[in-house]
């Protein structure tokens, strides 16, 4: 039922356009994390997979989606779209492989800033215990940070992004100073050889990009700001191509300090890392012998707020993802509507809230049957599970927008360059299919199953599923609501200039 008022509206209009390079640079950089992936990420792949070319792992990771950004960054300077990939599948593969790649980007985004809370719970409950004795239930906090996260959500886009770009510089200033300690400090002799391919291509390949991959999950979300962007057509490649290179050199640089820290002998031998001191204690115990523990808490403090950085940055991406599909009917159209005032998708931020919460409460229940000796159950459940879940759903999307891109513009090549419109999006289909399939075959590995369990296959159901069922959905939509079928990945075409400066009926 159609209602009206002045706070919401179907469409924004040009004061909602704030957006710059840098804005939306820091969004996606946000969203992955680089504390968080230094000190937890790099630490545990090193720890599981015992292989000291991570560091050349990132660089060639970084170029696989380097080469995806040509096509990705040519189809973004025509559609400018907040459901960002699901437009680019749409109109580059078909309406129905775009509405079930609309679900997947639902249930990969949401899998992504769900599981990221676990591991935000149980940080700040650890680190408060270590300073007070007292220990605080995980998820009281995680319920208090879905409450922050959905005000931030509702409200500017560009007030997320200066509290992210806040986070970010501080969480690069403490891994600088680590990376100098380290370089300065290494536990063997100083060596380049995890920065080169002989260390990568080793047996445990597969399980390095698999986990290497999810560091970069964020990246792609570029074009979802597009309509919140001052100039989409050159904003969201840019800030696309420099979070890229940003991510890609840190990362490498970043892990290579690490392993000098640890040790490269030490990591490559399969008993040389202890149960103890495997993971974020690789990072944090080599910080507290050599900076001391006024520098632990300090990045203690800096890896929570790197986790929120990317609950806000991922919380962004759903809602908009809701509000394009909204928009266009395929969900409730009451998810199509912004609020007038800052052209934040309030209902489908809301939505994104109200989801969090009752996952949350899901697993809080469920912990009642955990053994506290098998670790930290947030960690363990809902943080390893949901996140490796999301990242095998946001590959395969790229490989979808891969294919997408030769579609595209296979009907009309846009004055586009073969080499971007169809050498790069063929390159990345196959470099990014190969990754997918490393992922799902080294999946016990990522979830740290010794052998396959019913999860092994629930969780990647969890995903696929609904988005097969979402195609066909869409099938039905074609006879049965033929509008609604024919405004499919199409949207904001329908809701653009026309109306900019206006104030639209809400729904």
């Amino acid at each position: 039922m159609a209602t009206s008022g002045p706070t919401t509206s179907t469409t924004r209009t040009a004061a909602h356009r704030r957006l710059g390079v840098l804005a939306v640079a820091f969004m996606i950089i946000a969203a992955s994390a680089p504390l968080t992936v230094v000190a937890g990420g790099v630490t545990s792949a090193y720890s599981v997979t015992h292989v000291d070319g991570i560091p050349f792992g990132y660089i060639v990771l970084a170029a696989a989606l380097a080469i995806f950004a040509i096509g990705y960054a040519a189809m973004s300077r025509f559609i400018t779209n907040a459901g960002a990939f699901y437009s680019y599948v749409s109109q580059g593969i078909g309406r129905p492989t775009g509405v079930g790649a609309s679900v997947l980007a639902l249930i990969a985004y949401n899998a992504m800033q769900i599981g990221i809370w676990g591991m935000f719970g149980f940080q700040i409950s650890s680190f408060i215990e270590s300073k007070t004795g007292w220990a605080s239930p995980w998820w009281v906090w995680v319920i208090l940070g879905i409450v922050v996260v959905g005000i931030l959500g509702v409200n500017r886009v560009d007030l997320s992004a200066k509290v992210l770009g806040v986070l970010v510089a501080l969480e690069f200033l403490a891994v600088i100073v680590f990376d100098v300690v380290a370089f300065a400090n290494p536990a063997e002799d100083f060596t380049l050889a995890p920065m080169t391919p002989s260390a990568l291509f080793v047996p445990g390949v597969g399980a390095v990009l698999a986990f290497g991959i999810a560091a970069f999950m964020g990246f792609e979300s570029a074009a979802i700001y597009g309509e919140e962007s001052k100039d989409p057509k050159r904003t969201i490649p840019r800030a696309t191509f420099l979070a890229v290179a940003v991510i890609g050199v840190f990362y490498a640089i970043s892990s290579w300090a690490l392993a000098l820290a640890v040790g490269p002998a030490k990591i490559t031998d399969p008993t040389g890392i202890t149960p103890e001191e495997a993971g974020p204690p690789l990072f944090f115990n080599f910080a507290a012998e050599h900076l001391g523990m006024l520098w632990v808490d300090l990045m203690s403090i800096l890896f929570i707020t790197s986790l929120f950085a990317a609950l806000v940055s991922f919380h962004n991406a759903v809602s908009r993802y809701a509000f394009s599909l909204g928009r266009e009917g395929v969900l409730p159209r009451q998810l199509g509507t912004v609020r007038t005032s800052s052209g934040a998708p309030w209902a489908g931020s809301l939505a994104q809230s109200v989801l969090a919460l009752v996952v949350i409460i899901g697993f809080a229940v469920a912990e009642s049957g955990w053994n506290p000796a098998s670790g930290p159950y947030p960690v363990l459940t809902l943080f390893t599970w949901l996140t490796n879940l999301g990242a095998f759903g946001l590959v395969l999307l790229m490989v979808l927008v891969s294919a997408a891109v030769i579609g595209f513009f296979r009907r009309d090549g846009r004055d586009v360059g073969a080499g971007t419109r169809l050498v790069a999006p063929i390159v990345a289909l196959v470099a990014l299919g190969i990754v997918w399939i490393l992922i799902l075959v080294n999946w016990d590995v990522l979830l740290g199953q010794p052998q396959s369990t019913p999860t092994t296959f629930i969780l990647p159901a969890i995903l696929l599923v609904p988005s097969v069922a979402a195609v066909l959905w869409a099938y039905w939509l074609r006879k049965a609501k033929p509008d609604v079928y024919r405004r499919i990945g199409h949207g904001a075409e329908e809701a653009d200039a026309p109306h900019l400066g206006s104030e639209a009926v809400g729904v």
